[in-house]
């Protein structure tokens, strides 16, 4: 039987006030790995990164379609979200 690869959906905050989302199997090591400047291309100029938000665990699949609704909100609607006034059910 094959083994469910599960993943997490996250937040951070850049240096200069913007969020990236993004997934990732685990969330720490993945933070750290934007901190060090080999994360993904937007956060490298726009460090440090905090984690601010995030979801999990979820299947590999969902986590991305997650990934993706996420990315779909505006910076009022994330902001909300993080602070928890906001809920957002999967699709």
């Amino acid at each position: 039987m094959a083994r469910v690869r599960q993943a997490f959906v996250y937040i951070v905050r850049c240096a200069d006030g913007t969020f990236y989302t993004g997934t990732a199997r685990e969330v720490a090591a993945r933070v750290r790995v934007h901190n060090a400047g080999r994360g993904a291309k937007y956060t490298r100029s726009r460090r440090p990164v905090r984690l601010v938000y995030d979801e999990g665990p979820l299947t590999l699949t969902r986590a991305l379609r997650r990934e993706y609704q996420l990315k779909q909100l505006t910076r009022r609607e994330k902001q909300a979200l993080i602070q928890g006034r906001l809920v957002v059910p999967p699709r």
